[in-house]
């Protein structure tokens, strides 16, 4: 049979069209500054707001946010690219100041809005009663929506945007084969799971020494990005982000009260195990994403795409259907070169109802199942697709659901399709790599973050105590199993730069657990399944976290029970590991 060439080159020629409508991207943001306009008249004019003025006020702010996503989702892919497009600049700046003018007129409106009874709106209800909390709230006073407007396209913003600038034209340097070449930082990275130990090690202090020479700087946007949410925030900077994922401070708590108490002994000893079957007493962080096998496993970008294809049919004809869809329609962002931003991500397109995805794709299973996480994030946009504007932004921690949930479909088939022990062993490590990443590494993040934030709200954090602090934070988490962690991962972090979201690290832990409470569900119900996880889907904008989950799973996460039944099935695939893997070694 013939395989299917998939283009490896992402398609960004549709993003301006609409049905038989095709508009420049320039002419396209200038409408929506027009519009914005239009919204600005129509607030001057309205004074006591009924019931029908809301929902024609609602429905243009909607319709502005879509395209505004729109257009901020273009220039994100165009910077991301690396092909140092003049127009990225232009259009960068422009939407910053849309963005900023959607954020005045927001406020302007939640004032508006103070004294509706939200319960009577017929399309809003859920949305505008959480805008009149969010003004009795401390971080949402006038001073502090002012201070952000006037600072953040020039100031806050911009060292966010520099930070990803400045690591996207990293080069770093590496002897491969007897040749010096250049690799850019993702690239480097992507050499976590070569086969080689060799040039897992060689690429990993490269990358260290490398961060060494610029560690300052970093460090210099680092305190600038704390310090501006420090004085916006005081001590608020986690309420705020939980706020923004819709979540409670007890549901946070629970979940990590889980991983603490259920967590240590069998990932310790997987880490353990890991290490004696590489030859070592103690895990090197270096190793860690390293395959089972010394033979190389490489997958082309058509075979990744088939496979993916293939194990989404299982789950069900829309996913299937939508995933062949992704590949078919140049949605995927994925030649390995030079130049390309660092990190993958998944942008939203909400106006033309699309997504694009984007990574360094260098054949390992590792990739095929980050291709697998984006697309995740992908399908959650495309059930969101018929929402109104304003009832399609979902809290992160429910992205994470989506985009693991889908990892966990792909590898879960996989697995039950394996025939032989060492093919079951080769995808129970690539899925126990994510339980660790989940419960150990992204805790190391939230301890980083914690303390940085309590350091800086003293004054200015050294470089050598971020480092210092990187080290403890990960020596914690991982319960001093790791040889010569990245104590500098900081820097090639992007999470901890992010402007627009603090403390984003927690979502990818709670996704992943809830992900695999969803997975239980569905080996429980089959096919049927996928028609309920659409329609999780749909409702993830529109309530909050505690009641999405209640409604769907009938579960309270407020409860560390309810995340220890998620932690039992990832501890349980541990010791299968560790029971596996020491059969076959023992059988040679």
């Amino acid at each position: 049979m013939n395989q299917t060439t998939y283009s490896q080159v992402w398609n960004l020629e549709t993003i301006f069209q609409s049905g038989l409508e095709t508009k420049q991207p320039s002419e396209f943001i200038e409408a929506i500054s027009e519009d914005l306009t239009i919204l600005e008249k129509r607030l001057s004019n309205i004074g006591t707001c009924e019931k029908h003025d809301i929902e024609r006020l609602l429905t243009l702010l909607a319709n502005i946010k879509i395209r505004l996503s729109q257009a901020t989702s273009y220039v994100t892919c165009l910077s991301a690219q690396g092909n140092r497009n003049p127009e990225a600049l232009v259009h960068r700046g422009k939407t910053s100041e849309l963005s900023a003018r959607y954020e005045s007129l927001l406020l302007q409106i939640k004032r508006k809005l103070e004294k509706v009874n939200a319960a009577e709106l017929n399309t809003f209800p859920f949305i505008v009663s959480e805008w009149q909390n969010d003004l009795n709230s401390v971080t949402n006073s006038d001073e502090i929506m002012g201070m952000i407007n006037a600072l953040s396209v020039d100031g806050f913003h911009a060292w966010g945007q520099m930070y990803q600038s400045f690591i996207g034209k990293m080069k770093i340097h590496m002897d491969i084969n007897g040749r010096i070449k250049e690799f850019s930082v993702r690239q480097i990275i992507n050499f976590r799971s070569h086969s080689n130990e060799q040039v897992r090690k060689q690429a990993h202090d490269a990358l260290e020494k490398q961060c060494e020479v610029h560690e300052d700087f970093f460090a210099q946007i680092l305190n600038h990005i704390t310090g501006f949410r420090i004085t916006l925030y005081n001590e608020t900077i986690l309420y705020d982000s939980l706020k923004r994922n819709r979540l409670t401070k007890d549901s946070l708590d629970a979940m990590w009260q889980a991983v603490r108490t259920t967590e240590p002994i069998s990932f310790v000893e997987y880490l353990n195990q890991k290490a004696i079957l590489q030859g070592h007493e103690k895990m090197k962080a270096y190793n860690f994403w390293a395959p089972d096998t010394d033979k190389e496993q490489t997958y082309t970008f058509e075979e990744a795409a088939e496979f993916l294809i293939e194990n989404a049919r299982k789950f069900g004809p829309e996913l299937e259907q939508f995933t062949r869809n992704a590949f078919e329609n140049g949605w995927i962002e994925a030649e390995n070169r030079l130049g390309k931003h660092p990190i993958e991500f998944c942008a939203s397109f909400p106006y033309t109802k699309e997504s694009r995805v984007f990574l360094t794709y260098d054949g390992s299973i590792t990739n095929v199942l980050t291709l697998a996480h984006e697309l995740g994030h992908a399908f959650h946009n495309h059930a969101m697709k018929g929402e109104n504007g304003l009832n399609r932004q979902y809290p992160l921690c429910i992205a994470e659901t989506s985009s693991t949930f889908y990892e966990m479909v792909i590898l879960e088939a996989a697995l039950e399709k394996a025939v032989s022990e060492k093919d079951k062993l080769f995808l129970l490590n690539e899925k126990l790599k994510r339980s660790v990443m989940n419960f150990m590494n992204i805790h190391s993040r939230y301890i980083f973050e914690e303390r940085v934030y309590a350091e800086r709200a003293k004054g200015m954090v050294s470089t050598e105590r971020i480092n210092e602090i990187m080290s403890e934070s990960l020596n914690e988490s991982y319960y001093g199993t790791l040889d010569n962690p990245s104590v500098r991962s900081w820097i090639w972090t992007p999470h901890f730069y992010l402007t627009k979201t603090p403390f984003y690290n927690y979502p990818y832990t709670f996704g992943y657990l809830l992900a695999s409470s969803l997975h239980a569900k569905y080996k429980e119900t089959g096919l049927l399944f996928e028609e309920k996880y659409i329609r999780l889907l749909r409702d993830s904008g529109k309530m909050s976290i505690e009641d999405l989950v209640r409604k769907h799973l009938g579960g309270d996460i407020t409860k560390a029970s309810f995340w220890e039944k998620g932690m039992e099935i990832c501890t349980n695939e541990a010791k299968e590991y560790i029971r596996l893997s020491r059969k076959i070694k023992n059988s040679h």
